[in-house]
């Protein structure tokens, strides 16, 4: 989609964060997302030129926002199923119950820094404090020692620990970093999409990263 003029349905009005916001936060309050409406949000990310709160623009970040298959990754979807995706640098969501949605993330900074496999949600927390780790204060012994939930909080306003010690799937406060190469190992959310993946999945979801 690089190169080309992101506009909304009518090809004259481009969609802004709000819209964008909007729009999925309004498909997740229904409950299953059927294939037209799966391509009509794939057609939404795809076409999304921030506004002034999310300078440059994020379609210059992201790599590719395909739909999947959840077949191709997982034997089912008992509990839901997430597929993290560190090339394309976005999440894939689905349902028990038909939903299905790709949201756009950051990824980790390195190869380095990134772990690939199979892992689950283990805890869900909806007030995430954060503490940085041993590795981190190393590479940055500026950071914080401790940061409290709030505004200031890297972890933004929902988080979902994994069952790899210090790895999340979270929100953030900092929009800049979403469609980059800009954590230390987690995979981050605007905060409207952490809300929804939060809502949606349970301790046991099943966890791909690729």
């Amino acid at each position: 989609m690089r190169g080309r003029t992101a506009m909304g349905k009518d090809m004259n009005t481009p969609i802004s964060r709000r819209n964008f916001t909007r729009l999925a936060l309004g498909a997740a309050a229904g409950c299953a997302v059927g294939p037209a409406l799966a391509a009509t949000e794939e057609d939404a990310l795809t076409s999304y030129v921030p506004d002034s709160q999310d300078q440059p623009r994020l379609l210059r970040r992201i790599s590719g926002l395909r739909m999947r298959n959840w077949e191709d990754y997982f034997d089912n979807l008992n509990k839901d199923a997430i597929l993290c995706d560190t090339n394309d640098r976005v999440l894939h969501y689905w349902g028990a119950d038909g939903f299905y949605r790709v949201f756009p993330t950051s990824v980790p900074l390195t190869d380095q820094l990134t772990r690939r496999g199979r892992t689950e949600i283990t805890l869900k927390r909806p007030e995430p404090e954060w503490r940085p780790t041993q590795n981190m204060l190393k590479r940055n012994p500026d950071l914080p020692k401790y940061v409290g939930p709030g505004p200031e909080n890297p972890l933004g306003i929902r988080a979902l620990n994994l069952s790899w010690p210090a790895y999340r799937i979270h929100g953030t406060n900092d929009i800049r970093k979403i469609g980059r190469q800009s954590s230390n190992g987690c995979i981050g959310l605007f905060n409207e999409h952490i809300v929804v993946v939060y809502e949606r999945a349970q301790v046991g979801t099943p966890v791909l990263l690729i």
